[in-house]
């Protein structure tokens, strides 16, 4: 995020060692490794010393469901299900931070999560509850713990390994249906005799006379339910960082990923393959496809790393699962019962 001071000497010494051949980088390649997840949220780290677990990018994220009006003239909620992501940053990761510093970092965060998890393409087709009536509100929340670079990354693979966990509780429409009416009665005078609670049962005042879903009930536990509709959809995001020789100079532009904080102060122009320029240098549209095409490559790679680990975790606590209905079954046959 180049928010480190770094000086010049500084910034023309990480550059050569980026220029070389090979690179030269101050803490050597480093590979993403992810935490055990738990129920709808995700603890990643990139980036630690392997030798004492020190340092690296932390980030944590957790998706949570609440139920809410649709009311869309009020900004309260979509006949569909909606979804709202944000981003803290806690202040001991970014201790050289203004406190308006930090919260413009927080709001460009927000806004880049937000705007590519919430765009119609990837929305969830399993949050909607009632038409017109209740949705879920999906509520993403990260929050960046520390910050060793490529912060960007790891954001996004948190927010993804969240979502892949989460699951939407089953729901069941509750409809109110008025009583048959009695028949009417002839009295011995000829006159009709009709039953005042048929009438009150006809009025339109009566809830009872509903024949359409007016409210719902959850079958399930709180840990139970569907998993996301297009699970498999959510983005994660390749970061290239472009390194660029000194004005005047020859040479190509280099990309690397993994920035660790004083890299990125001292590269002018980020890639985020999910997909967003940052910085203030320049590239035409032919360097901007190549970077893209390798882009893609080192996207389809983390990719499949991340969905592996998500699917040994879908595994475990599968067995998990079964492991507590069976002990829980071999309890209940093994209970004497008393008379």
């Amino acid at each position: 995020m180049a928010s480190v001071s770094t000086s010049k000497a500084e910034v023309s010494y990480i550059q050569s060692g980026l220029l070389s051949n090979p690179p030269l980088r101050a803490d050597g390649p480093s590979q993403p490794a992810l935490h055990p997840l738990a129920n709808g949220s995700a603890h990643l780290s990139i980036g630690q010393n392997p030798h004492d677990g020190g340092g690296g990018t932390e980030v944590l994220a957790a998706a949570k469901l609440e139920v809410e009006s649709v009311n869309p003239g009020k900004g309260e909620g979509m006949d569909g299900g909606r979804i709202v992501c944000t981003v803290s940053c806690s202040p001991s990761a970014f201790p050289h931070l203004s406190s308006s510093a930090l919260d413009d970092l927080q709001h460009d965060l927000t806004t880049l999560l937000h705007e590519t998890l919430a765009h119609p393409s990837l929305h969830p087709s399993n949050l909607a509850i009632l038409a017109g009536k209740k949705s879920w509100l999906l509520n993403l929340d990260c929050v960046v713990l520390a910050d060793a670079g490529n912060a960007h990354d790891a954001l996004f693979m948190a927010a993804r390994a969240a979502l892949w966990d989460c699951k939407v509780p089953r729901t069941r429409g509750v409809e109110y249906k008025a009583a048959a009416a009695p028949a009417a009665k002839v009295a011995e005078s000829g006159e009709m005799d009709v039953d005042r609670d048929a009438e009150a049962q006809q009025s339109g005042f009566d809830t009872r006379s509903i024949a359409r879903a007016v409210d719902f009930e959850l079958p399930d536990y709180w840990d139970e339910g569907e998993v996301l509709g297009g699970r498999e959809r959510w983005p994660v995001c390749v970061t290239l960082n472009i390194a660029a020789p000194p004005p005047g100079s020859k040479g190509s532009l280099v990309p690397y990923l993994d920035a660790i904080q004083q890299e990125e102060a001292a590269t002018p122009l980020r890639l985020l393959l999910a997909m967003r320029i940052l910085g203030s240098g320049e590239l035409d549209s032919d360097q901007i496809r190549a970077f893209v095409d390798t882009g893609e490559n080192y996207a389809r790679q983390l990719w499949d790393a991340l969905n592996g680990k998500l699917k040994d975790e879908d595994i475990r606590r599968g067995q998990r699962a079964r492991d507590r209905f069976a002990r829980r079954s071999y309890k209940a046959a093994n209970t004497p019962s008393i008379l």
